[in-house]
């Protein structure tokens, strides 16, 4: 029979991705003791997670508002849903592209400011217009830091618009080396991407090796009139350092999401109010992908795009399925094996994977398992969490 399960809804959650849980999950803003939530911008640091939580869902790519290593500490999974607003922040970095190429902020500024009604509009428009001329994006270099799915899908449209392409990722995985364009140039490093960019855009997410790594040592080696644009996190650029760039003219102009004291009003920034991911469109991505992460974890026990865990995707091989979280230390699997076999359990099919710190294991096995199984393998050192899913 089917296990019923609570899902906490925090923020609004498309109601497509809300429709991909079964029928009979309880999915609702109120529910006393979930089994997971699923939110897109609240912050989770801010309040107790229950301790029925099993895995948490953003409906979205970064995670900061999440508290991650608690959580893994739990042997809880923190799924995201990279890519599924890639097309969105495409469609917004080209956007920054050509309004600062064209200045058209400042060109719109001009336009709200004419009086409708004065006679001369026309002369007014003419004289007024030579102040905005700007330049075309084609054959100019775009560096895109970042070659991710949404670096990737930027790279390929700055190409269709005849503009040359450099790309710099230490890390990319095979599936982004098989989708980046032939036509990219694989540069070595940040400096190198700087140097030869007349735009460079930057889609990196977050982390500690990652914070101000577009900073003033690496400015200093930009083109003059150089155009920024970062729609990845705010503190992947330093301010600061843009801030005096553009004062430098060392930078033509930063373009953000991301609206702060510094950069509200200055002439030299294009600032959004965090728009990367705001379309109808990729809020429904977002949250029908996260949705069937989340119901086929609790359904069986598999995981996908979680930002603690290893990916660990098995069919099933029997009706019996037991999937353990544990410290990826030596000897875990010798004991979780040891506990079946004591159990006098034979095991149909077993998968085990690691990510870091953790390690994730599903076993199939041929017959029902007792409780006292799985009270044995809680109690094994270094298991995080033991879940059993009969069919």
């Amino acid at each position: 029979m089917a296990k019923n399960f609570n899902i906490l809804v925090m923020n609004q959650i498309s109601p497509l991705g809300l429709d991909c849980f079964p029928k009979h999950y309880e999915v609702s803003k109120n529910v006393a003791s979930p089994d997971a939530i699923i939110l897109r911008s609240a912050d989770l640091h801010k309040i107790d997670i229950a301790a029925s939580v099993l895995a948490i869902g953003r409906a979205g790519a970064g995670t900061n508002n999440i508290p991650v290593a608690a959580m893994s500490a739990r042997g809880v999974p923190v799924f995201n849903a990279p890519g599924a607003n890639a097309n969105a922040v495409k469609e917004l970095v080209l956007s920054g592209m050509l309004m600062a190429a064209r200045n058209l902020p400042a060109a719109l500024s001009f336009v709200s400011g004419l009086d409708g009604a004065a006679a001369d509009l026309d002369t007014l428009v003419e004289n007024g217009k030579k102040n905005y001329g700007g330049f075309e994006l084609a054959g100019r270099t775009l560096g895109v830091i970042g070659l991710g799915k949404i670096g990737c899908l930027i790279a390929d449209a700055a190409i269709r618009l005849g503009m040359n392409v450099i790309g710099y990722d230490p890390k990319i995985t095979v599936e982004a080396a098989w989708s980046l364009p032939s036509q990219v140039r694989k540069a070595n490093s940040l400096a190198e991407v700087v140097r030869n960019s007349q735009f460079i855009t930057v889609h990196v997410p977050l982390v500690a090796e990652t914070r101000h790594m577009i900073n003033a040592e690496l400015l200093a080696q930009v083109r003059p009139g150089t155009v920024l644009l970062n729609f990845s996190r705010d503190a992947v650029v330093d301010e600061a350092a843009a801030v005096l760039a553009l004062a430098d003219k060392r930078l033509l102009y930063y373009v953000c999401d991301f609206p702060s004291p510094a950069l509200i009003g200055h002439p030299q920034a294009i600032v959004l109010p965090h728009l990367g991911a705001s379309t109808g469109e990729a809020e429904d991505n977002c949250a029908i992908m996260v949705a069937n992460q989340l119901r086929d974890f609790l359904d069986n026990g598999v995981i996908t795009n979680a930002v603690n865990f290893p990916d660990a995707v098995a069919a099933r091989e029997s009706d019996f399925r037991v999937v353990i979280a544990n410290s990826n230390v030596p000897n875990m699997l010798s004991q979780i094996s040891g506990v079946m076999a004591g159990a006098k359990l034979n095991i149909r099919d077993m998968l085990n994977r690691s990510h870091k710190e953790l390690a994730y294991t599903i076993v199939d096995t041929d017959s029902a398992v007792p409780d006292g199984v799985i009270a044995s393998l809680r109690a094994i050192e270094g298991v995080l969490s033991v879940r059993y899913l009969p069919v």
